[in-house]
């Protein structure tokens, strides 16, 4: 069943969206992407004439109330951006009678879901080595399937709209779809357009197909990078993990970042560019600093000859020429991660050289999917949001789709 085959005209949808939005010290939103972005389902669905109950998590409480991360700071947040009075449940395992009340064009939010450890299904106060832990798993397994069931209760229909929370078998986002047959269960717009957003990267490739990237580790990023080799005509390795890879091959590097139990990994990785065909691009020079801060002294040097006590915090101007000439050529092009600490101003450039070649190339016909935090914190950082194909809102989610696996959230609504 896809959301727009369906009539919500009487009846009750549950959706879980993904509203762990920033706050600031006041609880303040201080962005409102993600509201923004499941306001298409939550409008769908009151538009239609149903009644709306709305779940989501906010940070990591670990099965543990805690007021910091109640989902009551954002309800005027969520009031304003729907147009409607919001309601709010203080628990969202005991919300049966306000949800059973409410009629049709009414919304209610429920309290934080991670006040439960049920949500995540994992053991609370055991570790993983501990002789009981096993058992402690079962019965926590058992208690999600309750805690999904109570959640299920609520509604006629349940609608997943939270990419960002996708790759978890979580009680609101796999397991609750089990207790809602085949029509009564969907994918919401937000979901969809992710899903196609990876599709036409992985599935429907226009070549020539450049993938960016970026961050501090290869560790983080090596399944992904092994299933893009298959896939892609360029690869540009940037960030941090330029220096392992200077590194693994007799470089000097400095105090910069450096796995050093990744080296044999990096020369695998270069052969097996070299073996399958693919454009490897890793960068040549590097802005250098006496500081990581944004106020330390720089100099431009080779990625493989930084000065002892120097370390590379920026892509150089020849590594940001080699990154700009494997993408604008480009009409597939999937980035994720920064080329350096883009965090401090004076070390944007590189990710800054990245972004615009990958606008231009969109201006030409390409399509382009930016994914994972930092990318997308570039990308909003710069004002070229809307120079892109497709921003993901989610960051493991989509690594983890990249990386060919099945994500438990999607694959519980259709059935895969």
């Amino acid at each position: 069943m896809t959301i727009d085959q369906f009539n919500f005209a009487g009846k009750k949808a549950i959706v879980r969206v993904d509203f762990n939005v920033p706050l600031n010290e006041e609880g303040k939103i201080t962005d409102d992407t993600r509201i923004r972005g499941a306001l298409p389902t939550l409008k769908k669905i009151l538009a239609d004439g149903g009644s709306l109950i709305i779940m989501s998590h906010m940070g990591k409480p670990k099965g543990k109330v805690n007021p910091k991360y109640s989902l009551g700071q954002i309800i005027d947040a969520v009031s304003a951006a729907l147009g409607v009075p919001v309601q709010f449940a203080p628990d969202c395992a005991k919300a049966s009678a306000q949800a059973a009340a409410l009629k049709p064009g009414e919304v209610l939010l429920l309290e934080n879901l991670r006040f439960y450890p049920e949500e995540e299904g994992k053991p609370v106060g055991i570790e993983k080595e501990d002789p009981a832990y096993e058992d402690a798993k079962k019965a926590m397994k058992a208690s999600q399937k309750e805690f999904a069931k109570t959640l299920a209760s609520y509604a006629d229909c349940y609608v997943n709209d939270a990419f960002g929370t996708a790759h978890r078998k979580h009680a609101s986002t796999a397991v609750i779809a089990d207790y809602f047959d085949a029509d009564h269960k969907m994918l919401g717009y937000l979901m969809e357009k992710e899903v196609q957003a990876v599709d036409n990267v992985l599935s429907n490739i226009k070549r020539p197909f450049t993938a960016i990237m970026g961050g501090s580790k290869v560790s983080t990023k090596i399944g992904i990078i092994e299933n893009l080799m298959d896939k892609v005509d360029n690869l540009i390795l940037c960030g941090g993990m330029t220096f392992t890879f200077a590194k693994a091959q007799g470089g000097k590097i400095g105090k910069s970042i450096c796995e050093d139990d990744k080296l044999d990994l990096a020369l695998e990785i270069i052969e097996k560019a070299k073996a399958k065909g693919v454009n490897l691009v890793l960068g040549t020079d590097c802005i250098a600093a006496d500081d990581f801060s944004n106020d330390a002294h720089t100099q431009v040097c080779p990625a493989n000859n930084i000065p002892d006590g120097w370390e590379g915090l920026d892509a150089g101007p020849e590594s940001r020429k080699a990154f700009a000439e494997a993408i604008k050529g480009a009409k597939t092009i999937l980035w994720n991660g920064p080329a350096g600490v883009f965090e401090f101003d004076n070390f944007t450039g590189g990710s800054k050289a990245i972004a615009e070649a990958i606008a231009e190339a969109t201006s030409n016909g390409a399509f382009s999917l930016i994914g994972g935090g930092d990318s997308v914190a570039c990308i909003n950082k710069f004002g070229m949001a809307d120079k892109v194909s497709y921003i993901s809102t989610g960051g493991g989610a989509l690594l983890e789709a990249i990386e060919g696996k099945v994500l438990p959230g999607i694959a519980a609504i259709k059935g895969e």
